[in-house]
């Protein structure tokens, strides 16, 4: 069965945000990392290269997830600066959820295989929500 979690778009601030989040929350990150650590083949601004890519805070039995966004891609707005996560447990499902999440609304980022997972895709269902269906690499 798949997990859903919040995941959370920021202006350069994803850090201070999270760091105030941890403080609240207790406990620690489960990860993070900034763009300076993506692949030579994905090159990040200079300018946002200690930006957060990827920060997750576990909070009960969910996910905190967030990043900053990076300038070039950068369309946020208050009220459009989170998406719904689902973490299925198998490619079959990640297809089956994205592909029915997609019917009717606007793919994003089409599911496929990134450098940090086996498949990632984004959309904006029917309905307006933004979702990321993420499963990642087997270990």
């Amino acid at each position: 069965m798949a997990s859903v979690n919040p995941y959370l778009n920021y202006k350069g601030n994803c850090e201070e945000a999270f760091n105030h989040y941890k403080k609240v929350f207790g406990g620690e990150f489960a990860f993070l990392s900034r763009f300076s650590e993506m692949p030579p083949d994905h090159p990040c601004d200079p300018d946002e290269k200690d930006k957060i890519m990827h920060v997750s805070l576990p909070i009960g039995n969910t996910i905190l997830m967030g990043s900053d966004i990076p300038k070039k891609f950068d369309n946020t707005t208050f009220g459009n600066n989170f998406a719904v996560t689902v973490a299925p447990e198998t490619k079959e499902e990640a297809t089956q959820i994205f592909n029915g999440l997609a019917e009717g609304g606007n793919v994003t980022m089409p599911l496929g295989p990134t450098f940090w997972a086996e498949a990632f895709g984004m959309l904006v269902d029917k309905f307006g929500v933004s979702w990321m269906v993420n499963l990642p690499m087997k270990q």
